[in-house]
């Protein structure tokens, strides 16, 4: 189920979609984890918006990587995954855009259950 979720400060949804589904995930505030990335970024001489940057990031409290099976690249959704994975903290990764997944539902600034997950970060409890 989507459930509104956008902890900008200036209400801004573009562009931060990665700091917004990683607040979601590790439970803190937009502000800590723009900081947060910011400082991977430096650290690893790469750019904060950077798969590995903030993979890193998740990497560092807890997360692990796994690839989405490509038996129906165009067919499998962001409301799929939620269906099958109902318990547990995800980031879901698509082309373009990260999702915050928490217990099936998808918390996001706009609808993207749509979308087309590549990867996914699952943190195991």
């Amino acid at each position: 189920m989507f459930i509104p979720y956008n902890p900008n400060p200036a209400g801004h949804f573009v562009g931060d979609c990665v700091i917004r589904a990683l607040a979601k995930a590790l439970d803190k505030d937009w502000d800590y984890v723009y900081i947060e990335v910011v400082s991977q970024g430096y650290n690893d001489y790469d750019m904060p918006s950077s798969n590995a940057v903030w993979g890193n990031v998740l990497k560092n409290n807890g997360f692990h990587r796994h690839i989405i099976p490509d038996t129906c690249p165009d067919c499998y959704t962001v409301k799929d995954f939620c269906r099958e994975h109902p318990v547990g903290k995800y980031i879901l990764a698509t082309g373009t855009h990260v999702i915050a997944i928490e217990d099936g539902n998808y918390f996001d600034a706009w609808d993207s259950g749509c979308e087309i997950p590549v990867y996914y970060w699952h943190k195991e409890e």
